[in-house]
């Protein structure tokens, strides 16, 4: 089981040590993000975040057994006038916790803050598409492909192309009940 808690200066060191590679770099934190990943980008990831009225909830993901930080996970572009917002920066980092469901748990709790604590009505992400387990991970707890943005990353010869996907508020709600 896992738990939610505010991303904080002390875990900038854990999330810099999982990032190893300019291609993981952008897997993980899009093109808003440098190689190799700094506190400074840190410091400005989290500088307005995690407030009442933030449009942006950053979290590291806690193992309640040992209590040791395993991921990470993101809902940004909060938009509470339109009641939507948009799930990244998802990452199970630890390898041992990796294959055991953590990014199913990781994104029902960051649905419940969406949907039940914020009561949003759609939460997009991006995912590109040879990322399979993650794409299969988020049709497990509901979201709906929406549509390939064709080679919209370039990385340096090759072009990726990313998923768009969301979930709807009362697709949640079914999710829920079954």
């Amino acid at each position: 089981m896992i738990e939610l808690r505010f991303f904080e200066r002390s875990d900038f060191q854990q999330l810099i040590n999982w990032i190893k590679s300019p291609q993981f770099l952008l897997q993980w934190g899009g093109p808003n993000f440098s190689f190799p990943l700094t506190e400074q980008q840190l410091e400005n990831y989290i500088k307005d975040a995690n407030n009442n009225n933030s449009s942006v909830l950053i979290y590291s993901v806690i193992d309640k057994e040992t209590g040791n930080v395993i991921g990470h996970i993101s809902l940004g572009n909060i938009d509470r006038n339109n009641k939507s917002a948009r799930v990244g920066k998802v990452l199970v980092g630890d390898k041992n916790a990796r294959g055991k469901g953590i990014g199913v748990q990781m994104m029902t709790e960051i649905l419940k803050i969406a949907f039940d604590k914020l009561e949003l009505h759609r939460v997009s992400l991006g995912v590109f598409d040879f990322n399979t387990s993650a794409i299969a991970c988020y049709e497990k707890v509901g979201f709906k492909k929406e549509g390939l943005l064709r080679d919209s990353r370039k990385i340096n010869k090759e072009y990726w192309s990313l998923w768009e996907m969301s979930i709807l508020e009362y697709e949640w709600k079914e999710m829920k009940k079954a």
